[in-house]
């Protein structure tokens, strides 16, 4: 990982370490990556363009300096209770531009994963829970720790609720106590525990595995995952089976088992 100088740098930015592979960087070190709004308008944005964009197959979002991510910005939103309204206006705008930036990581058609290291803690935890693939450092941890500042964890319990158990998600927000890898990953709060300093580099080895994956089989199996998780099982299981219908008739499908049988390397065509 490579830093910019300068104080006005971008709050994020965007490297291509290999072809097929994004990284998406949360570039606010001595905030310990806290999500600002202008964070989460710039993480919101490349991960737009990065979605649509052919010769990207796999995002990585990783961190710079000490910590992966300590939530949001508390600063900043308590400048804003000497507004005539309180803050109404300003917290408003903040939560909604966490829930829409949660929600396009999961409506992004490239995998996405989070390569942690430090805290990840309160919505930097959310993002953790919120991307479809997570890998963290052995010394890392995470907590949603807002019950102990009087703010509870409301928006990161929704990512929380959908990706770990129901009595562990309630343990993680009632006692906001910080929780190690290990539980972490116990928890299914992460995929794997790497150690210090691996992270970053096992992201990448996944984004490479990913992105030498059929691109649209890829997308189409993202969204279905998400489509169908909370329906009831025999709709779920009729979506399901339909997916797989349109996703055969596809030419990925057909090179890939052609390929698998003839005991060759698939050509994908995206189509």
């Amino acid at each position: 990982m490579s830093g910019n100088a300068g104080i006005d740098r971008p709050p994020a930015r965007v490297e291509r370490p290999e072809p097929g592979v994004a990284v998406l960087f949360l570039d606010r070190p001595q905030q310990r990556n806290a999500l600002s709004v202008a964070m989460m308008a710039a993480l919101h944005g490349e991960l737009a363009t990065l979605g649509t964009d052919p010769t990207v197959a796999a995002i990585v979002i990783a961190a710079e300096g000490p910590a992966f991510c300590a939530g949001h910005d508390l600063k900043e939103l308590t400048a804003h209770r000497d507004a005539p309204d309180g803050g109404r206006i300003f917290f408003t705008e903040t939560m909604t531009r966490c829930a829409e930036l949660m929600q396009a990581v999961v409506a992004c058609p490239k995998p996405v994963i989070a390569a942690v290291h430090g805290i990840a803690t309160a919505a930097g935890c959310q993002l953790v829970a919120t991307c479809d693939l997570a890998v963290a450092e052995e010394d890392s941890r995470f907590a949603t720790p807002g019950v102990n500042i009087g703010l509870f964890c409301s928006t990161p319990m929704v990512a929380l609720a959908r990706n770990v158990p129901r009595k562990r998600a309630m343990e993680m927000l009632l006692l906001g106590e910080m929780m190690g890898a290990a539980e972490a990953a116990e928890y299914g709060l992460v995929n794997r525990i790497v150690a210090k300093g691996e992270a970053y580099a096992t992201a990448l080895d996944m984004a490479r595995i990913i992105a030498s994956k059929s691109p649209l089989t890829v997308a189409i199996g993202k969204k279905a995952f998400y489509d169908q998780i909370d329906m009831p099982l025999g709709q779920a299981y009729d979506f399901a089976a339909q997916v797989m219908v349109e996703n055969m008739l596809k030419a990925d499908a057909a090179e890939g088992i052609g390929a698998f049988l003839e005991k060759r390397d698939p050509v994908w065509k995206g189509c």
